[in-house]
């Protein structure tokens, strides 16, 4: 059993500013990540940014120099699953050379008290059902990302980046600055959504410049809006992606690609925070002023208390950490109002439009992990019921893709979360002892 005055799950930039300053506040920090290094999505370590395309790496290094220099532990690698009691955790990591337990092959799994837990779990994609959404060669955008960040080549490959949110823009420019032809961009979001957007970013000009350069990356490839696909289109004998059919609401065509990037904007990671009983509100963490949630012990900060982007993160992230070691935030409350406007100011913008709950057909896979289609779904009286009748988010994922859309679809909403979080072997019944070690070692 692990032993710890603050407890932050989630390395990304978020739970990066949140152990660095409830470490530097003079607390015994533990920061976990199921990813092997710090960064999170955003800052995800991986291939050498192409020249050009570095943005956001000096604020990345800068941030973790300076947890590097605090003196908070990590445990990189593992994911927690349970919370059997109040102030515990328990977490496993099954790859890699850290996954040798005691058995040859058996996960390490180790258990992690707290007198604060920071939750800084971030986000991870939406994704609604169309047909062909499922084939091969069919990607959500932040995910391609991932990928070629890891080492996938994407040189020369003809890309369409749809869907909605702002990380369309800058996933396309990226994968161009990796070699890729980026054909077209397709955004749901209407024209008449976006003007007022755009408008209001007059008093945040890094964002506008960021923006700028983005779409100046793209070259002369079309950037549509009020677009959206319909369908994913494959070779008939190879199975092979061909190109995806897009529409405008007025005419319909077909654009040809071998990959297609498609995610609608992004979810809450909010199932911990559910476990251990804090208070859900429109789909988000309610939280204070300081972070703090409905339980007088545990804070979360970041994407899972609205999706607001790399700015929101770092001062939900530095408040939560101050406010942790009872320390006070005031001169931060400044910083975390105007980012919490631009958190809305996003939502509004990039709200899911009607049509694109009618895309499915009645043989369209809602649930990936279960094999179920529309049709099955389309009877059922809610979660519950789909569950029982036809194992819908109960595979692998435990209803984190189809849960999203199942609610966007249906409007149902998940109304239990249940340990343990993730699939697990018999062995994490019982866990040995694990020592943490300094984030200057790890690395």
């Amino acid at each position: 059993m692990t032993q710890c005055d603050v407890l932050v799950v989630g390395a990304g930039p978020a739970g990066i500013a949140a152990a660095t300053a409830a470490a530097i506040s003079g607390r015994r920090v533990l920061l976990l990540d199921e990813n092997p290094a710090p960064g999170g999505q955003i800052w995800r370590v991986g291939q050498p940014m192409p020249k050009g395309q570095a943005e956001g790496q000096t604020a990345k290094n800068q941030a973790i120099a300076r947890l590097c220099a605090c003196g908070a532990s990590c445990l990189f690698g593992y994911s927690v699953y349970d919370a059997p009691s109040a102030g515990e955790l328990r977490a496993i990591c099954e790859s890699g050379e850290a996954a040798a337990g005691p058995v040859p092959g058996d996960p390490h799994i180790v258990g992690l008290r707290y007198e604060k837990l920071i939750l800084a779990t971030g986000a991870r994609e939406r994704f609604l059902p169309f047909p062909g959404w499922t084939l091969p060669g069919v990607f959500g955008p932040g995910g391609l990302q991932a990928l070629v960040k890891g080492g996938f080549n994407v040189a020369g490959q003809r890309i369409v980046v749809a869907g909605s949110g702002p990380l369309l823009l800058a996933v396309a420019a990226h994968l161009r600055g990796y070699g890729a032809n980026v054909v077209c961009v397709a955004e749901q979001a209407p024209l008449a959504k976006m003007l007022p957007f755009a408008a209001s970013l007059w008093s945040h000009p890094a964002r506008i410049l960021q923006g700028i350069q983005y779409r100046a990356a793209l070259g002369t490839a079309p950037f549509h809006l009020g677009c959206w696909p319909v369908a994913a289109l494959a070779d008939e004998v190879s199975g092979k992606l061909t190109g995806v059919r897009l529409t405008n609401g007025k005419r319909t065509w077909t654009q040809h690609c071998d990959l297609l990037a498609c995610g609608f904007h992004l979810v809450p990671n909010i199932e911990l925070a559910s476990l251990l009983g804090c208070a859900i509100q429109d789909g988000f963490v309610k939280v204070d002023h300081q972070q703090r949630t409905s339980l007088a012990h545990v804070y979360c900060a970041g994407e899972p208390t609205g999706i607001g982007g790399l700015g929101a993160a770092l001062v939900q992230g530095e408040i939560a950490g101050l406010a942790s070691a009872g320390k006070p935030t005031d001169s931060l409350q400044g910083r975390r109002l105007a980012e919490r406007k631009f958190a809305l100011k996003l939502e509004a913008a990039f709200r899911i439009r009607p049509e694109l709950r009618s895309l499915a057909r009645p043989d369209t896979l809602v649930c990936r992990c279960e094999d179920i289609p529309y049709a099955a779904l389309e009877k059922r009286s809610g979660w519950i019921d789909a569950k029982l009748q036809t194992r819908c988010g109960m595979g692998p994922c435990q209803g984190r893709i189809c849960g999203a859309a199942t609610e966007t679809l249906f409007g149902w909403k998940q109304t239990s979360v249940r340990p343990p979080l993730m699939p697990v072997p018999v062995s994490a019944l019982v866990y040995p002892g694990l020592q943490p070690v300094s984030l200057k070692e790890h690395l």
